[in-house]
């Protein structure tokens, strides 16, 4: 009886390169569409299937691609690969579009208008899964869209010892299971049973993502503009409104006499507040110019 880390590595052999034999294909740096004659696109085709739609007998691949290109514009170009993709039974994982600002400035058209002037440019990342018996067309139909094609990876990974592996693991499994029901119930009984039925649906949900994987290729695009684009956007002259409610004369007179009249009755509001301070500092001084008085009628000769 095996760990369930143990488990866990078989599940994952199921799906890791050992055993494997991989057909990769690389293209970079492309000239621009437009500079390719038909015979150098005849050629781009055929070596786009040349792997998306690779067959051997008694061998079985799961085909992966990578697509980094420059487009005219990357929403269009976005909206488009998702409706061909729905068209050929495939569907978008991710898709993250982004537009990076590069700077933007305003205009005062009018005393009331302006424009922005904004410069950004726009790039988008997916991730796609088409059916892979159409990877070849769905490839095709990418490099239609480009303008230049800065890299390009397409992957035939082999995995028909993978996928043996896995048949031989829950035959093992299954005969594990009638072993275990021979055995004397106990609690090394149920912790045993436990542990295999554990294994059985680690390999249950590799033999799925094997499954699924051999059904559906994963494509990762990356889209970008060449340029940076122009925007323009119409909005409000925000200088000109400022300017004009900045100051008002009259508006500004009548609000600092109400707060001077205010101002007043919040005085006199402090000083009915601290009568007693009041009353103290006034009998206080009443006394001491009284007993300064009387010091004066005392000693007449010094003040002389």
């Amino acid at each position: 009886m095996k760990s369930p880390t143990f488990n866990i590595v078989i599940g994952s052999l199921l799906l890791a390169t050992i055993f494997s034999c991989n057909k990769t294909e690389t293209f970079g740096d492309y000239e621009k569409s437009n500079a390719i004659d038909q015979t150098t696109t005849s050629e781009i085709s055929d070596s786009i299937s040349s792997v998306a739609t690779l067959q051997v007998k008694d061998k079985q691949f799961i085909k992966s691609g990578d697509i980094n290109m420059e487009v005219k514009d990357v929403y269009d170009a976005t909206i488009s690969i998702e409706k061909h993709l729905q068209d050929l039974g495939g569907f978008v994982t991710s898709s993250r579009l982004n537009s990076q600002i590069v700077s933007e400035d305003t205009f005062n058209t009018s005393d009331e208008n302006a424009t922005l002037v904004r410069k950004f440019q726009t790039e988008n990342n997916m991730e796609v899964r088409v059916p892979t018996e159409k990877l070849g067309a769905f490839l095709t139909f990418i490099n239609d869209k480009k303008l230049f094609l800065n890299s390009r990876n397409i992957t035939a990974e082999e995995v028909t010892a993978n996928i043996k592996l896995a048949e031989l693991e829950a035959k093992r499994n299954e005969k594990t299971a009638g072993n275990i029901s021979q055995l004397k119930t106990n609690k090394d009984k149920v912790k045993m049973n436990d542990e295999n039925n554990s294994e059985g649906n680690y390999q249950k949900v590799a033999t799925l993502e094997m499954t699924d994987n051999l059904k559906y290729s994963t494509v990762d695009i990356y889209l970008k503009e060449p340029k940076l684009r122009i925007a323009e956007i119409a909005v409000i002259n925000t200088t000109n409104i400022d300017n004009k409610y900045k100051f008002n004369f009259f508006y500004d007179i009548k609000n600092a006499f109400v707060e001077g009249f205010y101002l007043i009755q919040k005085l006199v509001i402090a000083m009915v507040v601290i009568w007693p301070i009041l009353l103290i500092g006034s009998i206080v001084l009443y006394f001491f110019r009284r007993r300064k008085s009387i010091l004066k009628l005392e000693n007449p000769d010094s003040n002389s």
